[in-house]
Parts: C-alpha cells; sequence; structure tokens
C-alpha cells in the first residue's frame, strides 16, 4: 500500500498548488491513501470549513491539524462533523473533534492518529500517554502518526516509543522537509518533518519582510501569506499490507 503524507498545507496558494499536481502524482506513484497536514491552510491562520473542502476536492482523503487547529471559529462544527477531519488527539477533554480516525478502503481500514508535542509548545496531555490510549482502544494494522511538534529530539523519541506499534511516524510544524527518513528496526517509518506546501520564496510561507519586521521591533506584525512559486513536500510510505511495516520511504519535492 502507497500512502502519501503531505506536509503543512499554507493559505489558498498552497492549496491551489496542491490541487494542480496531486491528481497526477496519485495516478504517477498509484497512491491509495493522501493524508495533509492542513492547520494552515486558511489565508490568515488556521483552517475553515472552505479550506477543509478545498483539500478533500483536490484528493486528500484526511486532513491533520496542529497548534493553530481552533484559530477560526467558523471550523468547530465542521471538525465535529467531520470524521476524516482531525485535530490533535492530547487537546483537552471538551475540545472540538477527534484525533483519529479509520479509514475504510474495503479490502483494508488504516488508522491515522494526530498528536502534538509539549516541547516549546502549549501545555497538552502527554502524547506518549495518548497515543498509548489511542492504541490500547484498538486500531487497525496500518496505522500512521503525524505528530505536529517542534522539538526533533521529542519527534524522535515518540517514534521509537511506537516502533512495531505503527506503521510510520511523521513530523508536521517546522515546514522545514528533513532528510533523515529511515526504518525503525521494528519496521516503522519515520521521518522528522514533511515540510511545507506554499510559497518557496518565504519564512515558512510568510512574507519575508514581515517576519523580519517582527523579529527586529517585537511589535505586533499581521503575517501575510507569501507568492509566487510554490512547493509541495511530501513523503510516500511504502506499506505492508500484511504485517503493517513500511517497506520503504520516499521523500518527495514538487516544485
Amino acid at each position: 500500500m502507497n500512502i502519501l503524507a503531505i506536509g503543512d498545507v499554507v493559505g489558498s496558494i498552497g492549496c491551489k498548488f496542491l490541487r494542480a499536481h496531486l491528481p497526477q502524482l496519485k495516478k504517477f506513484k498509484g497512491i491509495d491513501l493522501v493524508i495533509a497536514n492542513g492547520e494552515n491552510s486558511a489565508d490568515g491562520n488556521g483552517i475553515t470549513p472552505t479550506s477543509a473542502n478545498f483539500l478533500f476536492d483536490s484528493g486528500v482523503d484526511v486532513i491533520t491539524a496542529g497548534n493553530h487547529t481552533f484559530r477560526r471559529k467558523e471550523s468547530y462544527e465542521f471538525f465535529d462533523s467531520c470524521e476524516s477531519l482531525l485535530r490533535p488527539a492530547n487537546f483537552p477533554a471538551g475540545a472540538p473533534g477527534r484525533g483519529s480516525c479509520v479509514v475504510d478502503m474495503g479490502r483494508i481500514q488504516v488508522g491515522v492518529i494526530n498528536l502534538m508535542g509539549v516541547v516549546y509548545m502549549e501545555s497538552m496531555d502527554s502524547p506518549f500517554d495518548v497515543a498509548d490510549r489511542i492504541l490500547s482502544e484498538g486500531m487497525p494494522k496500518i496505522t500512521l502518526v503525524d505528530f505536529h511538534a517542534e522539538a526533533t529530539g521529542e519527534k524522535r523519541s515518540l517514534a521509537y516509543y511506537l516502533d512495531g506499534r505503527v506503521s510510520a511516524v511523521f513530523g508536521t510544524h517546522t515546514h522545514v522537509q528533513t532528510a533523515d527518513e529511515c526504518i525503525l528496526e521494528n519496521g516503522t517509518g519515520y521521518l522528522s518533518d514533511l515540510g511545507m506546501t506554499g510559497p518557496v520564496h518565504s519564512v515558512l510561507g510568510v512574507k519575508p519582510e514581515l517576519v523580519i519586521q517582527k523579529m527586529r521591533t517585537k511589535m505586533p506584525v499581521r503575517f501575510d501569506i507569501a507568492d509566487g512559486p510554490c512547493e509541495m513536500d511530501c513523503a510516500l510510505f511504502h506499506i505492508d499490507e500484511k504485517t503493517g511495516k513500511t517497506l520503504e520511504i520516499e521523500r518527495l519535492r514538487l516544485a
């Protein structure tokens, strides 16, 4: 089974670039399932029902999120109603939506878990404990984890902790694709960060001059999405349907 994981989609410009390239990539690579992090898919920050539906209509099967999950109040009801739109599972009880889902593909089921790190980020329930809870409640043999986290050490630690219990752990949030793809000893595929889907000439998708202004003045600055050429950073996980183990990881960057 070929499962594609796409890095953080930034703004409408990133959504449009994904729509322009994903259908052909799915056909060329024989992709069975697509997971994309969409927490920044709305212009200005966050995710809206409009940006989420745009990604679904473009060929994405499951959308994951992160620390910007609930920036847009208009998305709260959609998180509750849409089973394939996830938010980190370690948000406090009572938060809208769900942190995991199971996609029924007919011949096989695929699980997706969304978690958020706690190092250099918001105080949340332990991603290790929450992962244990979800897996103990039952997930398919093929299950992938989007770990939205800042610290590489935390990402790698969770991957080793879950090695052999999930098919793959991939990181999101930093918007910079890493080159450390590997298959751990017990068959779990790993990549520290998928990267970003959005404008190349930017600072994590934002106009560079605005980020520079913020860093130099320490004053509030409205972050506008950059324009120009885009890229789509992603990784293709080739997974054994019988064992649930990753056989190969192909890191991709479309520009």
